[in-house]
């Protein structure tokens, strides 16, 4: 299960934090990071965070976004600074990852957080 909160609604040159923690008997995590779903849009990656720490941002995102990843506490964190209009949308939290006991990864999604970026 995937718990994500911290979306709301924000000006434009804003900031927002999301959060996203995996929960449940959990082996290991091969990838975790952030989605997002504009209206009438493709859901579209924002930034992942690989098992060995490597990242990768939408260019969209570069240099306003920031992924950090707690592997403590399975959880990602995504630092939304300087928001624009066109950032706003539902933000999926997403994790690939192997369950206790399973055989292979699997894809998680979290339930969704609504991000609104308007004066």
């Amino acid at each position: 299960q995937l718990q994500a909160s911290g979306g709301g609604l924000v000006q434009p040159g804003g900031s927002l934090r999301l959060s996203c923690a995996a929960s449940g008997s959990i082996f290991s995590i091969n990838a975790m990071g952030w989605y997002r779903q504009a209206p009438g849009k493709q859901r579209e990656l924002v930034a992942v965070s690989n098992s060995g720490g490597r990242i990768s941002y939408a260019d969209s995102v570069k240099g306003r976004f920031t992924l950090s990843r707690d592997n403590a506490k399975n959880t990602v964190y995504l630092q939304m600074n300087s928001l624009k209009p066109e950032d706003t949308a539902v933000y999926y939290c997403n994790a690939f990852l192997r369950r206790l006991g399973g055989s292979q990864s699997s894809d998680y999604w979290g339930q969704g957080t609504q991000v609104t970026v308007s004066s």
